[in-house]
């Protein structure tokens, strides 16, 4: 194990930062953290725009040095066109797998005025704690309001603040 310049920290752990924001769409299903939500527009984008998967993939990848979503899965590549993110999370664990990282644990905020994230944030933790191969608590989904203050606020779309904690395993 090395350390970092002698203060013992170990450079075997490391935090990746994600974000990823989509404006809302009547044309398909709201999908987060790969959980379908009910009665609320769904979101743009070229996958399913499910904006917590997205955001989590760019905080694992960059955790572990390998670049971001648009990086791997072009939203110029039609190959891409309404895939399902959870397996594009799937797919980007399995990127840092073998690279020899596993995720430790993540903390996802959403920040939307709707829908509210609360009554959703087990079976999403749920989801993502299988794909990420973690336990349930080591995943945190909770939801902020943006105030009613610009494009969030005006209930326009919604974003997504993802951080990951990976080791070298």
């Amino acid at each position: 194990m090395s350390s970092i310049e002698g203060l013992g920290l170990s450079t075997n752990v490391r935090v990746g930062l994600g974000y990823d924001s989509h404006r809302f769409s009547s044309e398909r299903p709201l999908v987060l953290g790969g959980v379908t939500i009910p009665d609320h527009q769904g979101l743009s984008g070229h996958s399913d725009g499910d904006a917590i998967a997205h955001a989590l993939i760019d905080a694992i990848l960059g955790a572990a040095s390998l670049g971001n979503v648009g990086g791997h899965f072009s939203p110029n590549d039609p190959r891409w066109k309404d895939a399902d993110s959870i397996e594009l999370l799937r797919a980007s664990y399995g990127m840092i797998e073998r690279d020899g990282w596993k995720v430790v644990n993540v903390d996802l905020t959403v920040v939307c005025e709707s829908p509210q994230i609360a009554p959703f944030a087990g079976a999403m933790s749920e989801r993502l704690s299988d794909v990420l191969q973690v336990p349930v608590k080591s995943i945190s989904v909770k939801g902020k309001t943006n105030e009613g203050m610009g494009w969030i606020g005006k209930g326009q779309g919604l974003a997504v603040h993802a951080v990951a904690l990976v080791e070298k395993g």
